[in-house]
């Protein structure tokens, strides 16, 4: 005898009489996992926001230090509700920025127009919408939630580096001179970590090690100095200590995670100190 085939019936959760909002948030602070954002704990649940109001959710993944801003709303996402939910991770992400932060849209109804717009916001803000339905089985209840826009897969540096060039190339584009810096800085690369070559592309000048990239510093030669990054993550004991040692620092580049350093050729004596602690803490990082 084949098992029985039981049909679901979809509740309307906004017209429901018991089962509401509160309802609904209660369930996934019992379980967020309901959510299918993997295990999660929850931090906070109606967390008061300096600005005025109240994050329904903020919810942790413990293993990669990524939290999420979760709003919740019955019936169909609307203009306000991508709003708040946007405000609420923003607020969380200046007040926390040691942890990744997601905005995430949970409504009952996310209708075709709003989740255009909310696909043209993905670009920009790391936002993910969730439809979450209730559904009766035998007179019980449950959640079945589903993901209908995902985050925005970022490249990574490797798939933007463009075509592979030689060294005349780069020459004509920046300068001999700054090559020559190039040079000095690679052979301090090689007294740390032996092997390096440079890895000539479109856009900068890599490293690596029988032809496999390992880029945990890079070059951007320019007419008159290199601009160097350094893959290490952004600390404020190390920011301080770059920003009073006479290199010419530019701002941290956060999407891949570089501090950057214009270095001409006085540098190479003058600070060689300051950049084999730099090379080293890269090499560290990256290698870890």
């Amino acid at each position: 005898m084949s098992p029985q085939l039981v049909l679901p019936k979809i509740v309307n959760l906004k017209g429901h009489p018991t089962l509401n909002e509160r309802w609904l948030q209660d369930r996934l602070t019992e379980n967020p996992s309901l959510l299918g954002l993997g295990e999660l704990e929850v931090r906070s649940s109606e967390r008061r926001q300096p600005s005025g109001g109240r994050l329904d959710l903020l919810l942790q993944n413990i293993e990669t230090s990524t939290r999420y801003e979760v709003e919740i709303q019955l019936g169909a996402v609307d203009e306000s509700h991508i709003i708040r939910t946007i405000e609420y991770w923003d607020i969380e992400r200046r007040r926390y920025p040691q942890y990744d932060h997601i905005a995430v849209i949970a409504a009952e109804d996310v209708t075709s127009r709003f989740l255009n717009v909310i696909s043209l916001l993905n670009g920009a803000i790391p936002l993910m919408a969730i439809q979450i339905k209730g559904v009766e089985v035998n007179g019980a209840f449950t959640l079945i939630a589903t993901r209908v826009l995902d985050l925005t897969t970022l490249g990574t540096e490797e798939e933007d580096e463009g075509e592979t060039v030689d060294r005349a190339s780069w020459e004509h584009k920046a300068s001999r001179g700054s090559l020559r810096i190039m040079d000095g800085l690679t052979e301090i690369v090689n007294t740390i970590h032996s092997g390096m070559t440079p890895k000539y592309t479109k856009f900068y000048i890599g490293l690596a090690s029988g032809g496999a990239a390992q880029n945990f510093v890079k070059f951007r030669p320019s007419k008159s100095y290199v601009l160097t990054e350094f893959k290490i993550p952004q600390e404020e004991e190390l920011s301080n200590w770059l920003n009073e040692s006479g290199l010419a620092i530019v701002p941290y580049e956060t999407r891949y995670g570089n501090y950057r350093v214009r270095i001409r050729q006085s540098d190479l004596k003058d600070h060689r100190e300051t950049l084999v602690d730099l090379i080293t803490k890269a090499r560290d990082a990256y290698f870890r």
